[in-house]
């Protein structure tokens, strides 16, 4: 974006300028590496270095003023996602808040008005085809594991070979000499593998590499782990079975190497250091950044994360909505733990507790009500007895604690469906908002509940396109007309908060606003054509945008201050390079971030 001249004088103002110019050596830009000054010491060496080259460069760059305007050219492309003032050709910022918007003339008038210098305030101008919308959030996602996922990232395997290979690689380009180091991995995706064959540890054995090492990885959905035969030695014994998990075994009755669920806490792993969590953290803050991340609603994966986001309040880089881990065997903790609210200057709140209902469906673990058509000997299975959750639901909403739970299986959500409407009868649901984590298959009468019960569906728009292309083959073909039915939700009443799961998906947030309208495939493909995968459940635009924005703060209780661009809310916003509510739904995808901004301030990019 260019800044053009500040215009004296009382006349109107006339968009006279170069739209696309490069900077001059005066413009008002920043470089995105500035406001992580703060986050860490890693940040900081990463800062200075960048700080150095920006200030020996020939353009010094200025930074923001205190109060400033960011405004369109021409017509209003300044989306606030407010229902009565929809679209606007400015947004005027006074340090951390959000002053006024309007038009120039109009914002203008009122900022002269207010015994201020027209001079005063600085202007920016958006580049000809750029818009501004509020911070997007992310409803559900897990920050450390996205990080600890960069570290060695096993999407790209093919094969089971193919998966080990990478393994093989990252211990060659790391010169890992000590094979007692533990290596972990993350986001090996069976169902894309020939004959969605289960891996086993004999297979991680046959790389002469590898062999002997304790190696732990993760599936992409967070629902298994493959480990090789030192890391199941390293946590033996094993015992038969475990309730709301599975044990894998050979045909000699032995464990092949994976485990479903509540089986993979038996897996002995390193505890994570302080310096490990901090790159963990810093990877995934940059990156959320720069996709327009303002906040992410932390689902819960262990409960260290939280942990880690208090001691880190003093200087958070983004929001952080955390959940609290539930532990079935741990002590009742709601009526002696207070909720975090608005720590670090309103970057941290953790008033909600994460509990696991059932498994994944990419793993055969979704509680389902009937059989699985590719697997008719069972019907998934539930984490957590159904007497858990009606004892814990309604104490912990009684003591004030947004309940969240992952449900995903129609049976599943069906049962935590009962355990709320019984919690939430004679209470104020607006004090409590409820969420169904995922929400992926519900019965048609449930879909109808969720509306009426005023809970919130928490959803994952790429989950849809990622599973299209198996989930006939568990369901059937009536059964999946059921899962991941947004429209239905919406229509019946139901609030969506959208989030992408990272690492489990895309972090983008576009990817997952592309999803949710086509149902497509980045390369605009789908089992039924390019029309989309049911496409009755598409969502629209603003319904779309509306989920990561307004409605995803919502439900973390920050819709008073977060969500939407009108006065008094926090000044979180966006800045994309193109109008992702008009062009053609196949170049969304090709938008870019040119300014992440919380608090008034860039957190990325340049303005």
């Amino acid at each position: 974006m260019s800044e053009l001249r500040k215009r004296q004088g009382s006349g109107k103002f006339n968009d006279t300028g170069p739209q696309n110019a490069l900077p001059r050596n005066n413009d008002s830009v920043l470089p995105s590496v500035l406001p992580g000054l703060g986050c860490s010491s890693l940040v900081i060496l990463i800062s200075l270095a960048a700080f150095a080259a920006w200030f020996l460069s020939p353009e010094k760059i200025a930074s923001l003023s205190h109060s400033y305007a960011i405004c369109s050219s021409s017509g209003a492309r300044v989306y606030t996602v407010d229902h009565v003032v929809p679209n606007v050709q400015c947004l005027v910022v006074d340090g951390s808040l959000i002053l006024d918007t309007g038009s120039l003339e109009d914002v203008m008038a009122r900022w002269v008005a207010g015994g201020r210098l027209r001079s005063s305030l600085q202007i920016h101008y958006l580049d000809k085809s750029s818009i501004v919308v509020p911070g997007l959030s992310d409803s559900h996602a897990h920050i450390l594991e996205y990080g600890a996922n960069r570290q060695l990232p096993l999407g790209s395997g093919k094969t089971i070979e193919d998966t080990t290979a990478l393994v093989r690689q990252y211990i060659l380009d790391n010169n890992l000499n000590d094979s007692s180091k533990i290596i972990e991995g993350w986001g090996w995706d069976h169902t894309s593998w020939p004959g969605e064959e289960w891996p086993t540890s004999d297979a991680l054995e046959m790389d002469p590499i590898i062999r002997g090492r304790p190696v732990i990885l993760q599936s992409k959905d967070g629902h298994a782990l493959w480990i090789s035969k030192k890391a199941l030695e390293l946590s033996s014994p094993w015992p038969s079975e475990i309730e709301g998990g599975v044990i894998m075994k050979d045909s000699f009755g032995n464990p092949s190497g994976v485990l479903l669920d509540n089986a993979q806490d038996l897996v002995k792993r390193p505890v994570p250091t302080e310096q490990d969590l901090l790159k963990r953290f810093n990877i995934t803050v940059n990156d959320a950044l720069s996709y327009g991340l303002t906040s992410i609603h932390d689902a819960g994966f262990n409960p260290i994360s939280l942990e880690f986001f208090k001691r880190s309040t003093e200087h958070p880089c983004v929001r952080i909505y955390g959940m609290r881990y539930f532990e079935e065997n741990g002590p009742y903790w709601g009526n002696l733990s207070k909720p975090i609210i608005n720590a670090g200057n309103g970057r941290l709140n953790a008033r909600s507790v994460k509990i696991f209902a059932d498994g994944a469906l990419r793993s055969g673990g979704a509680a389902l009500n009937e059989p699985y058509c590719d697997n008719p000997h069972t019907k998934g299975f539930m984490r957590l007895d159904p007497e858990v959750l009606i004892d814990v639901i309604p104490k912990y909403l009684r003591d004030g604690w947004q309940v969240n739970v992952h449900a995903i299986g129609d049976y599943a959500n069906g049962v935590v469906l009962d355990t709320f409407e019984t919690a939430l009868k004679d209470v104020n649901v607006t004090a409590l908002r409820p969420r169904l984590e995922h929400a992926q298959i519900l019965t048609k009468t449930d879909m109808e509940r969720v509306g009426k019960l005023g809970v919130i569906a928490s959803i994952q728009p790429t989950h849809a396109i990622s599973d299209m292309w198996f989930a006939e083959d568990r369901l059937g073909s009536e059964r999946v007309k059921r899962l991941y039915a947004f429209r239905s939700l919406l229509d019946h009443g139901s609030r969506l908060a959208i989030g992408s799961d990272f690492p489990v998906e895309d972090m983008n947030p576009l990817a997952g606003f592309y999803a949710a309208i086509t149902r497509l495939s980045p390369a605009g493909q789908s089992p039924s054509g390019p029309s989309g995968w049911f496409p009755e459940q598409r969502l629209t635009r603003m319904e779309a945008l509306r989920g990561m924005t307004i409605d995803a703060a919502y439900a973390s209780f920050t819709e008073d201050n977060l969500g939407s661009l009108v006065p008094g809310k926090r000044a979180d916003y966006v800045v994309l390079s193109q109008d992702i509510m008009t062009v053609p739904v196949d170049q969304i995808l090709s938008t870019k971030v040119q300014a992440t901004v919380i608090d008034g301030r860039l957190a990325f990019g340049q303005v």
